[in-house]
């Protein structure tokens, strides 16, 4: 099987993954991907914010690193691109980043439901204790569609992150989904297969096989990410991520460079 490119992989800059960019490279070498790419955690407009995303002064070091790579990894593509947190009111801070290298991509990923809750930190898990499931959700699903609207991502990261620890609305969620996926056709944004869900309490990749229905059916294009955060997760589970794409009706996903897609059949 010719697999896709792995999008969504980390650097221990994040502060939680281990392995340097080379090892994550090679490792991709021998499963033999043709295409890669880095995507680590942004610098928040703190350093303070959290203990999960680089450090602005550390940013220019992780493009150096992935430049490592590929120099040590000629045979491979090697993208270079981050995980954006969105927050509503942190724009600007956004685009300061994005004009700091020539990214490939960036992967617009909500985590905070608040400005000061990530819902799925496991030291936070007892914030989801206090709250009704679905209100959670609706806020997520809110969020996410001005990431897709805002121009500045052109994929969206782990698109049912709440289902992570099993805390499960028990109202239908359809609409918000759908809603969604009609912003993120709307504005030309993919979504992505990541496999790292499959490893997570609710074990089942991101996201789900009704949401990926949806997102088909509304035409939204799709890329795939094991979320690595150590050498050995590279295209971990991607025979099953490609299998259950291909399922639902999915013959291409889609390639950045310079931010622009490309898309390419499972066959290429």
């Amino acid at each position: 099987m010719n697999y896709p490119a792995d999008y969504h992989m980390h650097t221990p800059l994040c502060r939680h993954a281990v392995g340097e960019p080379t090892e994550y490279a090679a490792h991709a070498v021998e499963l033999g991907l043709k295409e890669i790419g880095f995507s680590d955690h942004n610098p928040m407009i703190r350093n303070d914010y959290d203990d999960w995303h680089m450090w602005i002064e550390e940013l220019d070091t992780y493009v150096k690193n992935v430049e490592i790579a590929r120099e040590h990894n000629p045979s491979l593509v090697i993208k270079l691109a981050l995980e954006v947190d969105f927050l509503p009111g942190h724009e600007d801070w956004i685009r300061e980043l994005a004009s700091r290298h020539p990214w490939d991509y960036f992967i617009g990923s909500v985590h905070y439901v608040s400005d000061s809750w990530d819902l799925d930190n496991p030291k936070k898990i007892s914030e989801w204790k206090l709250r009704e499931p679905y209100g959670v959700w609706k806020t997520y699903f809110d969020r996410l569609s001005q990431a897709a609207a805002s121009g500045l991502f052109q994929i969206i990261g782990h698109t049912d992150l709440p289902k992570k620890f099993c805390f499960y609305p028990k109202e239908d969620c359809t609409e918000m989904f759908a809603s969604f996926l009609k912003t993120a056709r709307e504005h030309g944004v993919a979504i992505e297969l990541n496999t790292a869900g499959l490893r997570k309490d609710c074990k089942e990749i991101y996201p789900s096989r009704k949401i990926l229905e949806l997102a088909f059916e509304t035409g939204v294009p799709i890329t795939f990410g094991s979320d690595a955060h150590s050498p050995g997760e590279v295209g971990l589970e991607f025979q099953q991520a490609v299998q259950l794409a291909k399922d639902v009706g999915y013959t291409q996903w889609c390639r950045f460079t310079e931010r622009r897609r490309e898309d390419i059949s499972f066959d290429s």
